[in-house]
């Protein structure tokens, strides 16, 4: 049986302890005065970062913690997983919605069941795939931009005292219209951090996340189906336990308007091929390497139980939006290396304020309105609003890959 949080340790993020480990001795008693005994909401809590948000909020011991999410069998499966750890805490007042945080219903919760003292934010597209056309591209911009906007809206009538707003990697110099979204999602924590205490935080790829690459290689070597991934992406990884780690700790010690990131080496960056071959000689299996999808799955459909190899398809990456690496600040960004052990800091500014925040979603709105319009205008729109927008556009979407 896969040990996948050993296997993420020694293949994936190259360290038996969390990165944050230092940080979060030296920050407990800051913690322990921002967490216990406080209400806290988290939007997007079943998720993989989010729940492991929810994970590293705990031995702080909140009174109340309400979680939302969209996934009512993940909600169910979060509770379910902190009910039966031994000596998990797990506050008397504790609630999940399977609401969406765009809904009346979500709003209608917010003023009845507020102020919460904590807000963490983790609901968003986060795919590269989800660029497809101008409904995708829609529906991505609605969750990652406007209902995010709508949320800073109605924090405004009972302001927590801490706001947390996941952000991504892809945000530094986007090249895909999901950067693109959650870099304009910044510029409206930035905006609106005049206002209220709002910080958020940049991440690397999170080993084995819900509807990840290599959560899919156990979904394709479970159903005996072949492994496929991109031989010459690299990307930095962070366990789920440190995503969770790292979202607490900007959240509680961030000041208004501040980027969190980790410190990661260049050395641990590493492609999805070679966590796929990692992953099939630890569970017993040498992988074979194949011309094409077809031989692949050909390869697969030959499989037989007690067969020591396993079929891999590796290839060049083709598809829209996708960076050969990715990085956490730009050059023109003011960055505080100094502050934590194991966390970089980027004095968030922007050109923006709520008003024109406000302008933007609704020019957003105007253009949606457009029957005929195309991605091409989307991304045009996009380019304006997101100046280190540079879009890699190639035709190919990564539903097209196997």
């Amino acid at each position: 049986m896969l040990d996948l949080e050993s296997f993420i340790a020694k293949h994936v993020t190259g360290r038996d302890e969390s990165l944050f480990a230092a940080d979060l001795a030296a920050h407990e008693d800051e913690l322990r005065e921002a967490i216990a005994g406080r209400s806290v909401l988290v939007i997007g809590g079943a998720g993989t970062i989010g729940s492991s948000f929810i994970h590293a909020l705990l031995p702080f011991e909140p009174a109340r913690l309400f979680v939302v999410d969209l996934n009512e069998n993940a909600l169910t499966e979060l509770t379910r997983d902190l009910r039966s750890v031994a000596g998990q805490f797990v506050p008397d007042d504790y609630k999940t919605y399977p609401i969406s945080f765009g809904d009346p219903v979500f709003a209608r919760m917010m003023r009845r069941e507020g102020p919460f003292d904590v807000v963490a934010h983790f609901a968003a597209h986060k795919h590269v795939r989800s660029e497809k056309d101008r409904y995708s591209i829609e529906a991505m911009l609605e969750n990652n931009v406007m209902n995010t906007v709508a949320l800073l809206e109605l924090l405004l009538e009972q302001p927590p005292q801490h706001f947390f707003c996941v952000s991504t990697d892809k945000a530094a110099n986007p090249a895909n219209v999901m950067g693109a979204s959650k870099k304009l999602m910044e510029e409206a924590v930035l905006a609106y951090s005049s206002l209220l205490p709002a910080v958020t935080a940049r991440f690397a790829n999170v080993a084995f996340s819900n509807g990840s690459l290599p959560a899919g290689f156990l979904e394709r070597i479970t159903k005996g189906q072949p492994l496929s991934a991109p031989h010459d992406v690299r990307r930095y990884f962070v366990s789920p336990a440190e995503s969770g780690q790292l979202c607490l700790l900007a959240c509680v010690l961030g000041a208004p308007g501040e980027i969190f990131f980790p410190e990661l080496d260049e050395p641990r960056m590493l492609t999805f091929s070679t966590i796929a071959d990692a992953l099939l000689r630890d569970l017993g299996y040498e992988p074979v390497l194949c011309a094409s999808e077809d031989e692949a799955r050909e390869a697969a459909a030959r499989h037989v139980a007690g067969d020591s190899t396993w079929p891999v398809y590796y290839f060049a990456s083709e598809t829209s939006g996708e960076k050969p690496f990715e990085e956490f600040f730009t050059a023109d960004e003011e960055v505080d290396h100094a502050r934590f052990d194991s966390l970089g800091v980027i004095a968030g500014s922007t050109h923006n304020d709520v008003a024109s925040i406000r302008s933007t979603i609704a020019d957003l709105r105007t253009l949606f309105e457009s029957p005929d319009l195309a991605k091409g205008a989307i991304v045009e729109t996009l380019t304006r609003l997101v100046p280190s927008f540079h879009h890699v556009e190639t035709g190919k979407s990564l539903d097209a890959k196997m």
